[in-house]
């Protein structure tokens, strides 16, 4: 490499893109008219139902929490 000052180059633009300047496509027609009919028999709240026992009572935990925490 030769002593001596080197080229200066342009400063690369930014190639940082928001999500929102992205564009949007179209969903897809069946899965449109799946999520409707679902909506339609409120079936995430049947399955929220069916699963609800596998969950814990939050409120309970957060009452444990505080009760062991000695913070509140």
């Amino acid at each position: 490499m030769a002593m001596g000052k080197r080229k200066r180059h342009a400063k690369q633009a930014s190639s940082w893109v928001t999500t929102q300047d992205l564009p949007r496509s179209a969903a897809h027609p069946f899965y449109a008219r799946l999520n409707q009919i679902l909506d339609e028999h409120d079936f995430d709240g049947f399955v929220e139902g069916l699963c609800e026992r596998f969950y814990a009572d939050e409120a309970a935990l957060a009452c444990r929490r505080a009760d062991t925490s000695g913070c509140c």
